[in-house]
C-alpha cells in the first residue's frame, strides 16, 4: 500500500507547531474499530500504538460503546466534579470488588483530574505532605508527565528543557541495569542516604515505572523492584509506582507491579483506566496516607462520569476472571517469537528486543534506524512510534484485544519494514 500525504493546510496554518504524532503519520484519520484506523481516503492502518496505551481494549470497543451510549441516551450526569453520582458509585464498587479486594490491596481511591500528570502531581504532593519533606527520587530515563512537578522527576532532557525554569526537588538515581550489571543495585543510592555529607536531602518518596515506556521499554527485574521496596521501608520513604502506561493489564496482570509481589504505598493510573480513551486518572494510596483536607487538592474535570461508565464496563467485561491476563501473556509470547526472528535476521545491525506482556521495544545499534522503520511501517499501513531518549527504540503497544491474526499481520509488516530500511 502506498500512502500519499494529504494537504494538511488547516492543521499547518491554524494548529500549533507543538503537534508531533501527525508529522510521522501524515494522514487525516476518520474512523476506527478494534485494532484498525481508517483515514478519510479509505486507507486502513493496523494500530500498534493504541492511543499511547490509552486504548487497551481497542478503538470503539462495542461493549464499552454500548454502555456509554445507553448512559448518554438516558441523560446521565456527564460533569460531576466530586459529587456523588450513580456512575461513580458503580465504578468504585466494581474497582473495589474486581481489582482491589482479589489482590488484597487496601487502597483509597482519589480522582485527581483527567490526565496522568494530574495523578502524578497528586501523588508527589501527598507524599510531601505525609512525610514533611520536599525531595523526591526518580530514575534515569523516567517519564512521569509534562506539568512542572512531573517534569522534575522526568529524565528526558528535551522535555525538561521545555519547562523554561529550574526543575527542583527531584534527584535521579540509576534505573535497573543502567550500568549493565557492573554495579550492585542501589549501591550509590543507599550510600548517599546514609552519608550525612552527601548533600542529598532525605526524600519523601521514590517514584518508579516498572517498565519505562517513553524511556525505551526498559524492564525492571522483579528482584530489583523488591529490593527497591525494601530500601524504601528501611529508609522511611514512600514508594510510588507510576502505572499510567503499563497498568490496566498492559504487562499481563492488571497492575504491572504484581509480578514482583510488592505493594506500593501510592499508585497512579490513567490512560486505559477509562477503557475508551476518555480522560480519567486515579491516585491510589494506603488508608493511613489519606491526610487530605476537603478540597485541598481538586480539579474541575475530575468527575468525568462518561469515563466512569466505560471504566466500569471494561472492568466487568475483561477483569471478572483471569482470561484477559492469560490472553495478554499468550499474545506477548507471539510478539517475542517474532521479535526474536527479526533480531536473528538483523544480528549484523546489533538488533535486540525487550518487553513483557504487550509492551515491547526493538532497538538497533544505529539510533536513527528506529525512526526509519516506523516511517516505512506507516507507508505499509502499520502505526508504530519510537521511544527512548534518542527515539532509538521501535515501540510496540497493540491493543490487548487484538486477534492473533491481526498481531501476526502487524509483526510481518514490522519485519518487512526492518528489512527495507537495512
Amino acid at each position: 500500500m502506498t500512502i500519499t500525504p494529504p494537504a494538511l493546510s488547516v492543521f499547518e496554518t491554524v494548529e500549533s507547531e507543538v503537534r508531533s504524532y501527525c508529522r510521522g503519520w501524515p494522514a487525516v484519520f476518520d474512523r476506527a474499530q478494534g485494532a484498525r484506523l481508517t483515514d478519510e481516503d479509505g486507507h486502513s492502518y493496523l494500530d500498534f500504538f493504541a492511543g499511547a496505551g490509552s486504548l487497551n481494549y481497542g478503538h470503539n470497543n462495542p461493549v464499552l460503546k454500548r454502555a456509554l451510549l445507553d448512559y448518554l441516551e438516558r441523560d446521565g450526569i456527564t460533569h460531576g466534579l466530586d459529587m456523588a453520582t450513580t456512575a461513580k458509585r458503580a465504578f468504585l464498587e466494581s474497582f473495589q470488588n474486581t481489582i482491589l479486594r482479589p489482590r488484597d490491596l487496601p487502597y483509597k481511591v482519589m480522582f485527581p483530574g483527567p490526565t496522568g500528570t494530574n495523578a502524578v502531581e497528586a501523588a508527589l504532593k501527598l507524599a510531601r505532605k505525609v512525610k514533611g519533606r520536599e525531595a523526591i527520587v526518580s530514575f534515569t530515563n523516567a517519564f512521569h508527565g509534562m506539568s512542572l512537578g512531573s517534569l522534575a522527576v522526568t529524565g528526558n532532557a528535551f522535555k525538561r528543557a521545555g519547562a523554561g525554569i529550574p526543575l527542583v526537588h527531584g534527584t535521579p538515581m540509576p534505573f535497573d541495569n543502567y550500568f549493565d550489571g557492573k554495579v550492585p543495585d542501589f549501591l550509590w543510592f543507599e550510600r548517599l542516604l546514609e552519608d550525612q555529607g552527601s548533600g542529598l536531602n532525605k526524600p519523601a518518596a521514590v517514584i518508579v515505572e516498572t517498565i519505562q515506556g517513553e524511556g525505551g521499554i526498559n524492564v525492571a527485574r522483579p528482584e530489583w523492584l523488591r529490593a527497591l521496596k525494601a530500601l524504601c521501608e528501611r529508609q522511611d520513604m514512600l514508594l510510588i509506582v507510576d502505572d499510567i502506561q503499563m497498568g490496566c493489564g498492559r504487562t499481563g496482570a492488571f497492575f504491572s507491579f504484581e509480578e514482583a509481589g510488592i505493594t506500593p504505598d501510592i499508585v497512579t493510573l490513567s490512560k486505559s483506566i477509562s477503557g475508551y480513551g476518555l480522560p480519567m486518572s486515579l491516585c491510589l494510596f494506603n488508608p493511613e496516607l489519606d491526610v487530605w483536607s476537603p478540597g485541598e487538592h481538586n480539579g474541575t474535570f475530575r468527575g468525568n462520569n462518561p469515563a466512569f461508565v466505560t471504566a466500569t464496563a471494561a472492568l466487568d467485561t475483561y477483569w471478572a476472571d483471569g482470561g484477559m491476563e492469560k490472553q495478554t501473556t499468550a499474545r506477548g509470547e507471539q510478539v517475542e517469537q517474532a521479535l526474536l526472528a527479526i533480531c536473528d535476521e538483523n544480528s549484523a545491525y546489533g538488533a535486540h528486543y525487550r518487553g513483557r506482556g504487550l509492551a515491547w521495544g526493538l532497538e538497533f545499534s544505529d539510533p536513527q534506524r528506529a525512526t526509519a522503520v516506523c516511517a516505512r511501517a506507516f507507508e505499509l499501513g502499520l502505526l508504530l512510534e519510537t521511544s527512548g531518549p534518542q527515539s532509538e527504540v521501535v515501540k510496540l503497544l497493540p491493543p490487548l484485544t487484538i486477534t492473533p491474526d491481526e498481531l501476526d499481520e502487524g509483526l510481518r509488516t514490522l519485519a518487512r519494514a526492518v528489512r527495507e530500511t537495512a
